[in-house]
């Protein structure tokens, strides 16, 4: 791996994983207004937004617009679908049925799940190095999550079931981010895979709104749509994105253990809640992994 391009890839990785891990706190405050689903159409029209706006003004600078096939086209959207169509679905409904502390814990199976599909869709093969690091980072997650707050009773089955399944479609979804990456340009892509999560959120929004209806929208409520659309959607699935198409899939993946570390250190600040040595030595453990795999 080119150092440049580790160091940059890692950085992406790291700053859209702290983005998500922060962005619950204001999630929760908007999701008393505005339901799953239709939040998340709003974030994706933003997101795409934000981003076709970026691609116009680099066209007007270079002079040139961006030579995209209807193949790419295509494949980018039905990429989008996987990630933000059919793996933030799973995630929202796992996330009702279940609880948070099991979503934290069930959704940190993502990049051992990136090292199962990277053989066969990228052809990277799990060298030594990488699977040590993803057991030294999942180890890591594990201390700083604290399985024992995790309910595994029968009633929580299909959301545990749903997180699951996020997990699993979330890491397909990075893995084809990559193989794209290779044959498209990377922002433009981006774009497009935002676009691909819209058909199931219009139709489940369009139920939510009529089953549920929407609450006041106070300036608030408009700031942290903004920071969801534009900040954990635009910027940072672009480069979550990005750290895919810099490093091998299951060292970007190792990027994702920075969400729960975040969301620990937010609660911690802003809700006084406790830090744990056994947290101190998790996040320990998850840099460490994230260090023997970059240094390959």
């Amino acid at each position: 791996m080119h150092k440049h391009h580790t160091v940059a890839g890692l950085i992406s990785g790291l700053t859209a994983a702290s983005v998500w891990g922060g962005m619950y706190v204001i999630s929760k405050v908007v999701l008393e207004v505005i339901p799953p689903f239709s939040l998340l159409t709003i974030r994706l029209i933003m997101g795409a937004l934000a981003l076709g706006i970026v691609i116009y003004v680099r066209a007007r600078k270079n002079g040139t617009l961006i030579a995209f096939t209807k193949e790419s086209f295509w494949t980018s959207f039905l990429v989008g679908m996987v990630g933000y169509g059919i793996s933030l679905g799973f995630q929202f409904v796992g996330t009702k049925l279940s609880t948070a502390s099991n979503g934290a814990l069930v959704t940190s199976a993502t990049p051992a799940f990136v090292l199962l599909f990277a053989p066969f869709l990228l052809g990277e093969k799990p060298t030594l190095r990488r699977v040590i690091a993803l057991a030294v980072s999942t180890l890591g997650v594990v201390a700083v999550i604290d399985p024992r707050t995790a309910e595994l009773s029968p009633s929580l089955f299909w959301g545990n079931m749903s997180l699951l399944a996020a997990a699993l479609t979330w890491a397909l979804y990075s893995v084809l981010v990559r193989k794209v990456s290779k044959s498209a340009d990377l922002l433009a892509s981006s774009t497009i895979m935002l676009l691909g999560g819209l058909p199931s959120s219009i139709a489940f929004s369009v139920w939510e709104i009529n089953t549920q209806g929407i609450g006041e929208i106070t300036w608030g409520i408009l700031g942290g749509l903004l920071f969801l659309g534009i900040i954990s959607t635009a910027i940072a699935m672009f480069l979550w994105n990005y750290a895919f198409a810099e490093l091998p899939a299951a060292v970007a993946s190792l990027t994702f253990f920075a969400q729960p570390v975040v969301g620990a250190l937010l609660g911690w600040f802003f809700l006084s809640e406790q830090i744990t040595s056994l947290f101190i030595a998790g996040g320990i453990l998850i840099g460490v992994g994230i260090l023997i795999a970059s240094n390959e």
